[in-house]
C-alpha cells in the first residue's frame, strides 16, 4: 500500500493520499488550506487517480480545499453528518469573535457529499477503510483505519497526536467525549501506526506509554494543537 502526504497551508494540516500502489486509484484525506498545488504534484509523482475525498472532521484547516479538489476530478466528499454544515459555514467551528476572521471566506459543499456512519467499511480505490465515529474534538470527528503491511494504519485527524490530543475548547468540542473516544482508540494493537492531522506519525503503543494526556485516560488540561 502507498501512503504519502504533506503539511498544507499555515495550519500545517497533514493531507494524505492512500492507494494500493503507485499508478492506481487513490483516496485523498483532509485537503486543507492551499493544498491543491502540492496535492496535484503528489498525484503526478505517483501517477494516482483520486476517486474520493475523506474528511476526518469539518474544521476549516482540514476542509479548505475539498470543493476544488472534488470539483476538478468529479469525485465525492465523505464527512460525518454532525460536521457537514461546517463545509459551507466554517465560522460555526469557532467562537463568534474568532469566526469573524473567516467572515469573508466563501466555501461551499462539493456537488457530491456523502455521509459517514460509525462502523461503516468503505470500499474505495481497492482499499477497505473502517470508519469510527470519535467525537470530542468536534461532534462529527471520525478516524479511518485500514490494514497496512503486517498491522494497520489509523488516520486519526485531530483525535490523537504524537504526545498530545485534540483540543476541545471550540464549538462542538467535548472533553469528556474525547476521553471516551481515546479510550476506544487505545484498544487498538500497540503496533498500529497513527497518522495524525498535525505533526509526525506515531504508534498506539508509543502514545499509550508516553503521552501525558492518556494517563488513565482521565481528564487533564486540554492541549492546543489543531483547529
Amino acid at each position: 500500500m502507498l501512503v504519502a502526504g504533506f503539511p498544507a497551508g499555515s495550519f500545517q494540516t497533514n493531507c494524505y493520499v492512500v492507494a494500493p500502489a503507485a499508478g492506481e486509484e487513490c483516496v485523498v484525506i483532509d485537503p486543507g488550506q492551499d493544498a491543491v498545488e502540492d496535492l496535484d504534484a503528489l498525484l503526478r509523482e505517483h501517477r494516482l487517480k483520486p476517486v474520493a475525498v475523506l474528511l476526518t472532521h469539518g474544521h476549516i484547516d482540514h476542509v479548505w480545499s475539498v470543493a476544488p479538489v472534488c470539483g476538478a476530478r468529479d469525485v465525492p466528499a465523505w464527512i460525518h453528518p454532525e460536521d457537514r454544515d461546517l463545509l459551507s459555514d466554517p465560522a460555526k467551528g469557532f467562537p463568534p469573535q474568532a469566526g469573524q476572521v473567516f467572515g469573508g471566506l466563501k466555501l461551499s459543499e462539493p456537488d457530491d457529499v456523502r455521509e459517514l456512519a460509525d462502523g461503516a467499511v468503505l470500499s474505495l480505490a481497492g482499499l477497505e477503510l473502517t470508519v469510527e465515529h470519535r467525537p470530542g474534538h468536534t461532534r462529527g470527528s471520525v478516524t479511518f483505519r485500514t490494514p497496512f503491511e503486517d498491522s494497520q494504519v489509523l488516520f486519526a485527524g485531530d483525535l490523537l497526536f504524537a504526545g498530545s490530543i485534540g483540543r476541545t475548547d471550540l464549538p462542538g468540542g467535548d472533553h469528556a467525549a474525547i476521553l471516551r473516544s481515546l479510550a476506544k482508540t487505545l484498544t487498538l494493537p500497540d503496533e498500529t501506526t497513527v497518522l495524525p492531522g498535525h505533526g509526525p506519525q506515531t504508534t498506539i503503543g508509543r502514545e499509550r506509554a508516553t503521552n501525558p494526556f492518556l494517563r488513565d485516560v482521565a481528564p487533564h488540561a486540554g492541549p492546543t494543537r489543531g483547529l
